[in-house]
């Protein structure tokens, strides 16, 4: 049975709320004011009758079903408001946001990541939600700080993380304590990660690898960067120099050269990212690098039980990182209807508990602690548990990453392929990738 939860406010229809959406939708109030000192895009709509919403977002079914539920529950809330909802798999969402963006229509709320939010503030496609973020319409005094700051471009609060997570080593339980080889530990350095991903190796006589060849991974590299003192990018740049990127590359090339890591080939089937394909999945390796919130859905695909731990190094080399972001449409008719949404889907303890782990931890530290007794699945329990483990420990956050991200990201992984194929050494590796890179970012 769950155990009981503490009390939380929800995001009802008070008095002074009603007044507020009453303003919003045209209706009448009984005094004068509403929403006084908003930038002209901030101002309350004046048009009447009832407001809807489109809303964007990529995932799967589960994801589709349990947004739904939440998004019905804020139309039960504020009759007036109902929504358009569209959602697909993440291949080919960000193309279709891009078409949309060139015709001007946009949804009016959309799930961004942190790929693309500060291209899309900067390119002036995303709400700026500073002003409700300062008279608390928009509340964020439970996020974490970090968590808060990683949704700001140039001072200005353009996106609210939709959950919390971690870049995390997801392992085979099973498989490990068959072969009588312990679980990866948090505070390993690198080196010994390596070590580890041996023994595995070579306790299963070659069956198995011990980890997912990680040098194309931006998100494991940038967490050894933080480990060193370094970042991914200094303001719109590259953080790091080319030396720093070879010796990330050398590591891996001596893992391989050690068999610490599987064939070429299953290791470029599993760059893509899809869970189905992730190799502690497959069975191709005991462990994975992953977000700590695909936790629930890769254990659907596998029998063997799997586990969370850190990532090597320190772990202040980690932050308070959205998962995802939702954002609003700069050109939207609607924008404190939509900042009053997002305020919704974030800080109601209801809306917690029908989401569970879906998109990570709820951004909210009230949400969680409301939410906790609720969580019935294991592996959501084993993901919300490594999330909360890390909070006392984490780093400071970094900016989102800079316009090019995306770029830098597919020339990371092109580069570290071609090492692995052989048609570059680590030196001719980075120096492509360093001048291309940089390119990405200036463009």
């Amino acid at each position: 049975m769950p155990a009981p939860r503490s009390p939380l406010p929800r995001h009802r229809a008070d008095p002074g709320r009603r007044r507020v959406l009453a303003a919003l939708l045209g209706a009448p109030v009984l005094a004068a004011g509403g929403l006084t000192g908003c930038s002209e895009e901030q101002a309350a709509p004046t048009e009447s009758g009832p407001v809807e919403l489109s809303v964007f977002w990529y995932g799967g079914a589960r994801r589709a079903a349990l947004t739904e539920q939440v998004l019905r529950l804020y139309t039960d809330r504020n009759p007036h408001v109902g929504f358009r909802i569209t959602w697909q798999g993440v291949d080919g969402y960000y193309d279709r946001l891009a078409t949309q963006a060139a015709g001007g229509n946009v949804p009016d709320l959309i799930q961004v990541d942190d790929s693309m939010l500060a291209e899309y503030a900067r390119r002036e496609i995303v709400l700026d939600l500073t002003g409700y973020v300062a008279d608390h319409r928009l509340d964020l005094r439970s996020l974490p700080p970090g968590l808060v700051r990683y949704g700001q471009v140039d001072g200005r609060t353009v996106g609210v993380a939709a959950g919390q997570t971690a870049a995390a080593l997801v392992h085979n339980r099973t498989l490990l304590r068959r072969l009588g080889v312990p679980e990866p530990g948090d505070g390993m350095t690198w080196p010994e990660y390596v070590a580890w991903a041996r023994r595995v190796t070579r306790a299963s006589e070659g069956r198995v690898a011990g980890t997912m060849d990680a040098s194309g991974d931006y998100r494991a590299f940038w967490h050894w960067l933080r480990g060193q003192g370094g970042e991914l990018y200094r303001g719109r740049q590259l953080g790091f120099d080319a030396d720093a990127l070879v010796e990330w590359f050398e590591l891996w090339r001596r893992a391989r050269s050690d068999r610490a890591t599987p064939s070429a080939a299953l290791v470029e089937q599993a760059d893509s990212g899809e869970p189905g394909r992730q190799l502690v999945v497959t069975g191709a390796a005991a462990a994975s690098f992953a977000w700590s919130h695909q936790l629930p859905e890769l254990q659907r695909l596998t029998g063997a039980e799997l586990g969370l731990a850190a990532l090597p190094g320190p772990p202040e080399a980690q932050w308070a990182r959205a998962s995802m972001f939702w954002a609003g449409f700069r050109g939207t008719r609607h924008p404190a209807v939509v900042a009053d949404v997002i305020n919704f889907l974030t800080g109601n303890g209801e809306v917690g508990a029908v989401l569970g782990h879906e998109r990570g931890l709820s951004p909210s530290l009230a949400v969680r602690r409301y939410v906790e007794g609720s969580i019935t699945d294991p592996a959501q329990k084993r993901a919300a548990a490594f999330g909360t483990a890390l909070d006392d420990r984490l780093g400071p956050a970094p900016s989102p990453p800079p316009q090019g991200h995306p770029r830098v990201r597919a020339l990371l992984l092109e580069a570290a392929e071609s090492i692995r194929s052989g048609a570059a050494g680590s030196r001719a590796a980075t120096s492509r990738f360093m001048a291309r890179a940089e390119a990405a970012l200036a463009g």
